[in-house]
């Protein structure tokens, strides 16, 4: 039984149909759904700038993947220490706090320029400075508010691409214009 478990674990599809973009110029992230901007969050970068090297608290460039997803059903604010929740619940500005919240999307580097991104332990996670999203303020993990992050949780699977820039973000699409709507025909007199 435990055998069968593992082999249906270890089978899991990847999501080949999100894609996550961090742009470290603007401090936003998009999610894309077969190629198509969906949602833009603001987040929050490393304030040591941008690299891989172990002891650096930089956040490395580059394409990366969703390697694991933590906190699935934990309340706003949950504190995780060692990627576990600890119970204590920190409110969204509480002074002198800077824990990782809410939720963790934990990422493994796929090309050479990040290949310690797993082993340093980058995320995409909950802070409880949410007041400072928008400026360069992690030790390299992209940070989000809590809202937020469980939107990109729910949004996006394991296996998720995620590409960090170290320019700006595309445009998003134009809002969807709605067609006029033809006055109806009026039938003719005989």
């Amino acid at each position: 039984m435990v055998v069968a478990a593992f082999a249906l674990a270890s089978c899991t599809t990847k999501d080949r149909i999100h894609t996550v973009r961090v742009s470290i110029a603007e401090q936003k992230l998009a999610v894309y759904d077969r190629g198509v901007e969906v949602k833009r969050f603001p987040v929050s970068t490393s304030k040591f700038g941008i690299g891989d090297r172990p002891g650096s608290f930089a956040t490395p460039l580059g394409r990366m993947e969703v390697a694991d997803k933590i906190g699935a059903g934990q309340p706003l604010g949950m504190k995780f220490k060692d990627r576990r929740p600890t119970g204590e619940i920190v409110p969204a500005n509480a002074p002198g706090r800077d824990p990782i919240v809410t939720r963790i999307l934990w990422l493994r580097g796929l090309e050479s320029q990040n290949r310690d991104a797993y082993g340093r332990d980058i995320y995409i996670h909950g802070t409880a400075e949410e007041w400072r999203i928008g400026t360069p303020a992690s030790y390299g993990c992209i940070r989000m508010k809590s809202r937020d992050v469980v939107a990109l949780f729910d949004s996006v699977g394991k296996g998720a691409e995620v590409d960090i820039i170290p320019g700006k973000l595309p445009p998003p699409p134009p809002p969807a214009q709605s067609e006029p709507t033809a006055a109806p025909k009026r039938g003719t007199e005989m």
